[in-house]
């Protein structure tokens, strides 16, 4: 899917902070299967970009285009149409405690079936195979029919991404998906969504607190700060100075880099690891 945003900026809604923009004339421009990484500090407006791009934010200024339509001038038909073609994984799954594993995976088919359609689905699952290799991805196989409140953090957070890749959206929206995870289950997240959205040509944005971790997987790095985009550049052109100030509108936190090492590569690409004082 491709995505326009011309000089979109979105407001805090609540009544104590209204009138403060959390994302200030973004502009960006995502081809069609293309894969990034969107990286910055804690309230730099990250989640709030995936809920515009997601049509779940509707801007205050600016226009957002999907494969040329914009979503909040089109019908209601026609916005639940385009929705049906996206899917936004959020930090924290919305996972219901008593489900079964496979009901929670198969919910990501949801959006693109009708009403009754979805409630036979979450009585009687059909795809059981699909579930199961979505699972599979994610060394998951076996808790297929388990019930999702006697899994792990982590184990929840692999079956959220396991419901992003069954709903074969043409836009995955991934917020922060390996706050859960260890280093070693981190990486094998990521090469399945990698892997996943070029075998189903899908547009794949991900916003990651693990700099080195988006640095290794994503051609494409977008840094964002206090609402506005520092830079948007190849990853082989992100350099320790430029995460050394992306990271400096972050109080209290002190950007730590292995001078030695040079930036251009994904996979020897300096390390940025935020240390707090």
């Amino acid at each position: 899917m491709k995505i326009n945003l011309e000089s979109v900026s979105v407001c805090h809604a609540s009544a104590s902070t209204r009138g403060t923009e959390v994302l200030s004339a973004v502009s960006l421009t995502i081809q069609a299967s293309e894969k990034l990484a969107i990286i910055g500090p804690s309230g730099a407006g990250k989640t709030s970009l995936l809920h515009v791009l997601a049509c779940a934010q509707r801007p205050n200024d600016g226009h957002l285009l999907l494969n040329g339509q914009d979503p909040w001038g089109v019908s209601n038909a026609a916005l639940k149409q385009l929705r049906g073609q996206l899917f936004l994984a959020p930090q924290i799954a919305p996972l219901v405690p008593r489900q079964r594993v496979v009901t929670s995976v198969l919910a990501g088919l949801l959006p693109q079936l009708s009403f009754w359609q979805s409630f036979r689905q979450l009585l009687y699952p059909t795809n059981m195979q699909g579930a199961h290799d979505a699972l599979t991805r994610f060394d998951l196989a076996e808790k297929l029919f388990e019930r999702v409140d006697r899994l792990s953090g982590g184990e929840r957070q692999r079956v959220g991404l396991a419901r992003a890749l069954i709903s074969n959206a043409k836009l995955l929206l991934i917020d922060e998906p390996l706050s859960a995870l260890d280093p070693q289950r981190g990486e094998q997240a990521l090469t399945e969504l990698c892997q996943a959205s070029q075998d189903s040509e899908a547009t794949l944005i991900a916003t990651l607190h693990h700099v080195e971790m988006a640095l290794k997987f994503f051609p494409r790095i977008i840094g964002l700060a206090q609402g506005r985009i520092q830079f948007d550049l190849p990853v082989a052109q992100v350099t320790p100075a430029l995460l050394t100030e992306l990271y400096s509108h972050q109080q209290n936190v002190e950007p730590a880099f292995d001078a030695e090492q040079t930036a251009g590569t994904r996979a020897t690409h300096p390390a940025f690891a935020p240390v707090c004082r």
